[in-house]
């Protein structure tokens, strides 16, 4: 059975973090693993407080994980402050040839601060660097870029950008712009759009978490750039239109929805 290690924050309500990230690959057909890198009070609302990990405790977590069972595909979400993240990046420094996506999470989905503001250079200096692909929003992707991005052909520019200045793949997720829920992939083949169906509901706490953890799980079992994109996407949909209808606020997705044996093509895939 193929493996998949999430390096994230712990999201007690269960539909973000390391929560989602767990049940998100458990569902995409490979055994999940986790490295927290901080502890948080939240709920569908909001964030009450943050408490992070200190940085040599996440890397022994890392440690202790692949020189047992070896990761075959990586997802860091959440990581809170500079220390934190200079402690993941020397980890993934040394797994070099293991698949890693980074999803650079600076704000929940309710609007709470997740990083610390000092932290974003040591995101894109250190962190950004170790990555196969990075999952940013678009408010995200004009924190990264330092340009505003308000149609297709800026999202396509900032994009070429941050693949040019990281060297790494960018899918810029278009679930923002209110028109659609297509994304952009820009990596050594060019650009690419997945066209996707916009699902209208609130209930949308953990969606990056969720996306960049199907993206993980599918490289892990040998999938194509594109194609584990592609898959994610529409598992995410399928998670999302099932229409869970969770707590007070922006409540989360159905990891586990109902039929989910039936969306994928091989038996080991369920969840």
């Amino acid at each position: 059975m193929k493996t998949a290690l999430s390096i994230a924050g712990s999201d007690p309500s269960g539909g973000a973090g390391i929560q989602a990230d767990l049940k998100t690959m458990t569902c995409n057909g490979v055994f999940a693993m986790a490295a927290i890198t901080s502890l948080t009070a939240q709920n569908t609302t909001g964030v009450s407080q943050v408490v992070p990990m200190e940085p040599e405790f996440i890397q022994e977590q890392i440690r202790m994980v692949v020189n047992d069972i070896r990761p075959d595909a990586i997802k860091v979400g959440m990581v809170p402050n500079a220390k934190a993240i200079h402690a993941v990046s020397q980890s993934l420094h040394e797994l070099k040839d293991v698949p890693t996506v980074v999803d650079p999470v600076m704000v929940s989905t309710s609007g709470s601060m997740l990083m610390e503001p000092e932290a974003v250079e040591v995101l894109k200096n250190e962190l950004i660097r170790e990555a196969d692909l990075i999952t940013p929003n678009i408010p995200e992707a004009e924190v990264l870029s330092g340009m505003k991005i308000t149609c297709r052909q800026e999202m396509e520019t900032a994009a070429k950008l941050l693949a040019d200045t990281y060297h790494t793949a960018v899918l810029i997720k278009g679930g923002h712009r209110v028109e659609d829920a297509n994304d952009l992939l820009y990596d050594e083949n060019g650009i690419r759009w997945f066209e996707g169906k916009r699902v209208l509901t609130e209930n949308t706490h953990g969606t990056g978490c969720t996306l960049s953890s199907a993206i993980a799980s599918n490289l892990a079992k040998g999938y194509s750039m594109a194609d584990s994109i592609r898959r994610a996407k529409d598992y995410i949909t399928r998670a999302l239109a099932d229409g869970l209808d969770l707590g007070a606020g922006s409540g989360p997705m159905n990891h586990a929805f109902i039929g989910l044996e039936s969306f994928f093509d091989g038996a080991e895939e369920t969840c």
